[in-house]
This record gives structure tokens, C-alpha cells and sequence, in this order.
């Protein structure tokens, strides 16, 4: 078939599309947090607030005891070092494919990073000990932080040098590797901080076993997940989403049925059954937090975001801090300041009725966090000057 005979989907179709799929219109949103992390296929979780954030601008009532209850009550949220070596929390139900399709490749190369930075002093046989002897201080305790079990298990208690000769050398402990390592290989889990929600200082659990799913299967669940999501796309944000090689995101998309579309920026791939216009949701705004799952979907975001605007919401690493939307578009970035207030700032004229629902959707916000105070973990020039 001609590429001119391919269904055309629009970037207002694709933009339609944000609203219902993403729960970013108010008429859409869910009242379970599980509900919120399978629209989205996993919330980022690399900043412990992010996954707070994002999931309450879509839940119905958003409340951070909510969140609490998926990722540590009923653990029916995993954290997973997943796509883009990014930690993601996936619902169970998200678990196999994510873990098989992508995680399991990320620990098997975690434990050959971490045996060539250990040096000589380590080998296989000394790391799987340490291994197990974590694992058994864990079972003991129940739940502890890396430093708790350093006191249980000496070797965990050494240094190692990452970066040497680099501007960014670091020392870190064995313990913070191996219990890593742990998590990567699905032995433990992140459990609940020692402090607030915004606290990245968790303790670690025993983690629920994930059902094997093959890796081939995995691959094509995941990615018919991402399209029903984030498609119609292009085959470059797919194989920069989940970090796989060209010739595995080919593969993974053939075994999904996907079909060859044309966006108006070049040819993309859909599901079979998402060719059809979707009803826009109504009008609607968001603020949503730094590293949000909507805004870092995609590689190529020009059709929701004017490449002017990056440097102000990106930070030099590619990490997007907080941003405003407005119907399927980002408008500008918002940041909180000590005394809590919400500001934000409109990167170009989004117009009154604009204004006036961002306006509401930061009283919205100010409203669940009350006393609480979120700093992005990756701070962006127009966070920064809003909050001086």
C-alpha cells in the first residue's frame, strides 16, 4: 500500500486522543490508582513524589493514601527498573510484560556493571553470597533500609569508586548496588519511606513473585499497551519509550498487528482498531509534575510542545520538569513555592478560559497537597525562577 493510501491521523486527532486515554480530563478521571498507573502503562517512579503527583491529577479524589494503599498496602503497584532504565510503578496485572519484555535484560546487564566495578576483590561466587546473606538479614527483619542491613551483613558495608577520573566520580556503598541488584532480579521491593511520601529514603521488602510470561509475548503486550495509550506514534518513540534495539521494536510491533499509518509529521504505526476520530473529552487543563508519564511518552513532542519552549521545562540531562496544559498541549510550567502557593507561568497566550481552568486546577492541587512541599528532583530553569 501506498504511503497515500494510509489512514491519516491528525495532531489534533492525536492530541483528542490525551484527555480520555491519558485521565487528564476531568470527566475521565479514575478513582483507583491502579486504574490511573494501566492507563499510562506505569507511572515514573526515579523521583519517589512524581508517582504521588501524577496519580493524583487524575484520580476523582486525588490523595497521596491512595497511592500509599497500591504501592504499599495491597502492593498492587510494583517499582520496576524498566524502559530506559527508568523505575516505573506497574499494576500486577503490567508486571509480567514490563519485567520480561525489558527488566530482566536491564539486571542481567546491572550485574555484569556492578561485578566490573567491584574489581577484584568480588567475583560471581563472593556477590551471590552477599546476595543471600542480604536476602536472609531482610527475611529476618522484615522490612529494613540498605543501612539496616549493613549492620547484618558486613560486606555490604564497603565502598566502591563509579565514574573514576569522570567530573561526576562518586563513592557508594556496596549495600545501595547489591540491593539494587535485588530489586532489578525481582527478590526485593521498594517498601514505604522512613518520612513523608516525597521521602526517597525507603526501606526494602520481600517482593511478590511476577508470573513468567516469554519474552517474545512480553514484548508484543507491551507495546499493543503503549499504542493503546500513546498511539497512533511512530516506530522512533516506541524504540526510544522502551529503550529496545530497532530491530526488537520491528519485531515486537509485527507481532502486535500494528499498521502503518500517516501522521502529519511523517509516517507513524496504530493499533488496527485506533484509526477511527475520537470525540475530544471537552476542554481541560493539568498541571503535572516533573518527569510526568504523558509528557516524557514520546521522543518527537513538537506536536504537543513548541521546541522554543524546551529549554525553559527541560533540564540538560532531557528531564522535563513540571508543566501546564491545555487541551492536549503544554502552555507553560508551574512550580510551588515554601509557602505552599502554587505559580505558574504561560509560555505563550493559552487565553482566558485557558487561564481561568489552570487557575483551578492549581487551587485543585494546593488544595491535597496542604502542608506538604515537593522540590523536583530534577530542576528546570523555569521551576527555579518561578520559585525565587
Amino acid at each position: 500500500m501506498s504511503s497515500s493510501a494510509l489512514p491519516r491521523i491528525s495532531d489534533d486527532a492525536r492530541r483528542a486522543r490525551l484527555g480520555s486515554r491519558h485521565l487528564l480530563a476531568s470527566a475521565h478521571r479514575a478513582a483507583a490508582v491502579e486504574d490511573v498507573a494501566d492507563a499510562l502503562v506505569g507511572l515514573h517512579a526515579t523521583d519517589a513524589a512524581t508517582v504521588y503527583l501524577s496519580a493524583c491529577a487524575r484520580l476523582v479524589e486525588p490523595d497521596p493514601a491512595e497511592v500509599e494503599r497500591g504501592l504499599y498496602d495491597d502492593v498492587t503497584l510494583i517499582k520496576l527498573l524498566s524502559m530506559r532504565r527508568t523505575i516505573f510503578a506497574v499494576s500486577t496485572e503490567v508486571a509480567p510484560c514490563v519485567e520480561f519484555s525489558t527488566a530482566r535484560g536491564i539486571a542481567r546487564r546491572e550485574r555484569a556493571g556492578l561485578l566490573k566495578a567491584l574489581g577484584e576483590a568480588w567475583d560471581e561466587r563472593r556477590l551471590a553470597e552477599a546476595e543471600e546473606a542480604a536476602l536472609a538479614a531482610l527475611a529476618a527483619r522484615g522490612e529494613a533500609t540498605t543501612a539496616e542491613l549493613a549492620k547484618d551483613v558486613p560486606a555490604l558495608q564497603e565502598k566502591i569508586t563509579t565514574s573514576p577520573g569522570k567530573p561526576y566520580e562518586s563513592r557508594q556503598s556496596v549495600g545501595s548496588r547489591v540491593l539494587r541488584l535485588l530489586a532489578s532480579d525481582g527478590h526485593v521491593r521498594r517498601s514505604r519511606p522512613r518520612g513523608s511520601w516525597t521521602s526517597s529514603l525507603y526501606s526494602w521488602a520481600p517482593a511478590p513473585r511476577i508470573p513468567e510470561l516469554p519474552e517474545r509475548e512480553a514484548r508484543a503486550e507491551l507495546v499493543r499497551r503503549w499504542l493503546a495509550s500513546y498511539g497512533p506514534s511512530t516506530e522512533a518513540d516506541l524504540k526510544w519509550w522502551t529503550g529496545w534495539s530497532l530491530r526488537d521494536t520491528r519485531a515486537a510491533l509485527a507481532d502486535t498487528g500494528a499498521v502503518g499509518v500517516r501522521l502529519d509529521r511523517g509516517p507513524g504505526v496504530a493499533l488496527p482498531d485506533d484509526l477511527e476520530p475520537v470525540e475530544p473529552a471537552g476542554d481541560w487543563a493539568a498541571l503535572l509534575p516533573g518527569l510526568d508519564p504523558t509528557a516524557m511518552g514520546w521522543r518527537e513532542r513538537d506536536w504537543y510542545l513548541d521546541p522554543e519552549h524546551v529549554p525553559f521545562l527541560f533540564d540538560r540531562a532531557g528531564n522535563i520538569g513540571p508543566t501546564v496544559w491545555w487541551n492536549g498541549r503544554i502552555v507553560g510550567g508551574w512550580a510551588q513555592r515554601a509557602n505552599g502557593e502554587i505559580v505558574w507561568r504561560a509560555l505563550a497566550d493559552p487565553g482566558r478560559d485557558a487561564a481561568a481552568a489552570v487557575e483551578a486546577e492549581a487551587g485543585r492541587l494546593a488544595a491535597w497537597l496542604g502542608d506538604v512541599r515537593v522540590t523536583p528532583r530534577f530542576r528546570t530553569p523555569l521551576e527555579r525562577e518561578l520559585v525565587r
